[in-house]
């Protein structure tokens, strides 16, 4: 079983704890789901309309819309020009892999993003007046940890695989 290594310094700085946690839920997120078929990633196994493919996409899109779109002020929030529930969709022309690769590549461009500015840096917020960056590490580590939460009940399901790596 895979250990979160960026965690490992607990006395690290701030900016430091905050990147290495969002990193660690971001890698566990990838691996979770690497290996699946497409047609696993897109079966439904609760009564909502989750799967994996879809939370992988999503993930991809809630970094765009907080890094590059709110962080940049290229928008006054983080909601993106499509309807949210597309986000959940694994359409039937996209493959695993390749949400898994998309959504690798968004977070990297997040983490360039992000170190350009430091963690007090503030952005205006449509509905929440303005946004830390600090802030809005700290609502991505909450929203990677909680829907890898789901991916690794989805992945249990799927094939009975638990733990870090799937």
């Amino acid at each position: 079983m895979h250990q979160p290594r960026r965690r490992a310094h607990a006395v690290d700085d701030e900016r430091t704890t905050l990147e290495a946690f969002l990193d660690d839920y971001r890698d566990i997120a990838a691996r979770k789901v690497s290996g699946l078929s497409d047609t696993d990633a897109r079966r439904r196994l609760v009564a909502s309309p989750t799967a994996v493919g879809g939370l992988i996409k999503h993930l991809r899109w809630a970094e765009y819309g907080w890094f590059d779109q709110l962080l940049q002020q290229r928008s006054d929030d983080n909601r993106r020009a499509h309807q949210r529930s597309w986000e959940f969709e694994f359409l039937p022309d996209e493959t695993l892999p390749t949400l898994i690769a998309e959504y690798q590549a968004q977070c990297e461009q997040s983490r360039r993003t992000a170190a350009r500015y430091p963690l007090d840096h503030v952005v205006p917020h449509r509905h929440l007046e303005a946004v830390s960056l600090r802030w809005i590490y700290v609502h991505m580590i909450e929203e990677t940890a909680r829907h890898t939460g789901h991916l690794d009940i989805l992945r249990e399901q799927l094939d009975g695989a638990t733990g870090f790596d799937g």
